[in-house]
């Protein structure tokens, strides 16, 4: 199956080895996969925070990059969200079929174990685009709990936003900040080594918090835990 790669601009600048891992899941279940290299931001930036002229612009290239495509998927709920629920809703446009890289692994693969080993006490975190807008369910904790020699155990409160909210924590940094502490207390009761997300934006959030901690938890994006081997 010949599939595209969006990454998101905000994995390809930060945090590269997210798309790499999940290259390596999907070779290694038989996939072919492409980068195209025109793509660019979604636009998701942009329509949360009201400028709808310019994510319209960004929207019509995105659909434009990944037209030639029936497959396409990315390891980021919330730019999977802004396109299957942002495009047609806020900007009347019918964006491509972009699939968050569990579903695409759980829903049309039809995989959960996918080979996977990583000795390590994990939580996860159900990030509020993954939970709420594309409703992944428990397509990640299917595949986790096939991942050999792992111990996943249940984060309290998992549903309870991280704080992040993109360009929420920047307006409002009192409450994330607040929202991050009660988020980081219930990671540190699991007694988790490795927390994991399908987002590394609330990743990314939530690991700055527990490195300022000097927690000793590592934020891990979940295709990385499922490149492992």
């Amino acid at each position: 199956m010949r599939v595209a790669l969006f990454l998101t601009c905000f994995n390809d600048t930060l945090f590269p080895e997210v798309g790499k891992a999940v290259v390596t899941v999907l070779e290694r279940l038989g996939c072919e996969v492409d980068f195209p290299l025109e793509q660019t931001c979604c636009g998701q930036m942009h329509l949360n925070t009201g400028y709808g002229s310019e994510a319209a612009k960004l929207a019509t290239r995105f659909t434009g990059v990944f037209a030639p495509y029936d497959m396409i998927v990315t390891p980021s709920g919330s730019c999977a969200g802004t396109v299957r629920e942002g495009y047609p809703t806020l900007l009347g446009l019918q964006g491509p079929p972009v699939h968050e890289f569990t579903e695409f692994l759980v829903d049309v693969l039809g995989v959960t174990d996918v080979g996977a080993n990583f000795p390590h006490r994990v939580t996860y975190h159900p990030t509020c685009h993954s939970l709420r807008a594309l409703k992944v369910g428990d397509r990640p904790y299917r595949l986790l709990r096939e991942v050999r020699g792992i111990d996943l155990v249940e984060l309290p409160a998992a549903a309870e936003c991280c704080g992040f909210g993109g360009t929420f924590s920047v307006k409002n940094p009192d409450v994330s900040t607040a929202m991050l502490g009660d988020k980081i207390r219930h990671v540190l009761d699991t007694g988790a080594e490795v927390l994991t997300a399908v987002d590394t934006s609330c990743l990314m959030h939530i690991g700055g918090g527990l490195g300022h901690q000097r927690a000793g938890v590592r934020a891990v994006h979940i295709a990385e835990i499922l490149a492992a081997r």
